[in-house]
């Protein structure tokens, strides 16, 4: 920089720090106009909710992200955060630019990888998808094959987890997208579900439910039923269907996964409630299924996804492939929809 710059820079720094209001800070006349890193500021304070995480994810000081919210604030002439001691609320502007930001700002961080795949194909990249161990072990094996076979350098990661632990790995970035079923959809949360499967009553071959045609919700209060944890979707799914017909039931067995309860109503310990999307051509030797239908309500599966998630190409090809694959599935393709 020769001289004359020099002198032209430092004149111009002294007329905005002449300009500014007695006692404001000079600094945060420096971040108008870098509307970029005014967003990625708020961005961050948003998804990590406090300034002190926001800061460290952006390598910044602290005051440094306080000055580009300010700036924000004052460039767009509205509140966009509420300080309430430690926590951080959206104001109704702050969660309107959020949801306008947030894709642009990761779109702008992923800009590099995404132009990478559109120039190279997808011949690279990693994609992390979180669902449940009955959605992995049922539904995702052949779109897995399938997304494998059209893109083979693409390094695919299953995070197997419960519903709620899904949720937080969305939340956090840590996860593209989530396969599975809901009960209740958050506000910050899109889900489309895309295929369903019948409650389904399983009991041993040789149990005297097993010689019913008509099997009645009553039928089922003198044995006793094996179950999923109290804390997933299934029990809580299963006990309020009795709660609300005022039906009595007892429950023998707490145990977690579909085959783990199979084998043990197959054993003679019990009979259960399990979602049809278990139930294989294998089971139907062991055990006797009938179509609890007409009492509980379908299970759907489907994606779940983050509001306003950019996608990379690796997601967005992953659910491309979802989509018709699942949709071709109708109701009466389900395994054990027959009501045997």
């Amino acid at each position: 920089m020769n001289r004359s710059s020099q002198v032209r820079r430092t004149k111009a720094r002294k007329a905005v720090v002449e300009s500014r209001e007695p006692g404001e800070p000079t600094e945060r006349y420096y971040y108008k106009g870098n509307r970029h890193k005014q967003l990625r500021a708020f961005v961050s304070i948003v998804k990590l909710g406090t300034l002190t995480r926001a800061a460290e994810a952006l390598f910044l000081s602290q005051p440094t992200v306080t000055l580009q919210l300010q700036a924000l604030e004052r460039e767009l002439g509205v509140p966009l955060l509420e300080r309430r001691r430690r926590r951080i609320n959206l104001t109704d502007a702050g969660e309107s630019l959020y949801e306008l930001a947030r894709p642009l700002i990761e779109g702008w961080d992923n800009l590099d990888r995404d132009f990478q795949a559109r120039v190279k194909g997808l011949t690279a990249g990693r994609l992390t998808i979180a669902a449940g161990a009955s959605t992995i072990q049922y539904l995702l094996p052949e779109l897995v094959r399938r997304y494998r076979e059209a893109f083979p350098a693409v390094h695919l990661q299953l995070a197997n987890v419960t519903g709620r632990d899904g949720l937080a790995l969305l939340r956090a970035d840590e996860a593209d997208f989530a396969v599975g079923s809901m009960l209740e959809v958050p506000n910050d949360i899109a889900w489309a579900p895309l295929r369903h499967y019948d409650p389904m009553l399983i009991t041993p071959p040789d149990h005297p439910l097993a010689r019913k045609t008509d099997v009645a919700l009553e039928d089922l209060s003198p044995y006793g039923l094996i179950l999923p944890p109290q804390r997933l979707s299934t029990y809580r799914l299963v006990d309020l269907v009795f709660q609300q017909r005022q039906v009595p039931y007892q429950v023998a067995i707490e145990v977690g996964g579909w085959e783990v309860i199979k084998e043990y109503v197959a054993s003679g310990l019990g009979i259960s409630i399990v979602t049809g999307i278990c139930i294989t051509e294998a089971d139907r030797g062991r055990l006797a299924v009938r179509n609890m239908k007409r009492f509980f309500p379908q299970r759907s599966y489907g994606v779940v996804m983050r509001k306003g998630k950019f996608l990379s190409p690796e997601a967005r090809a992953f659910v491309d492939l979802v989509k018709p694959g699942l949709l071709a599935h109708r109701e009466h393709d389900e395994p054990g929809h027959s009501g045997r």
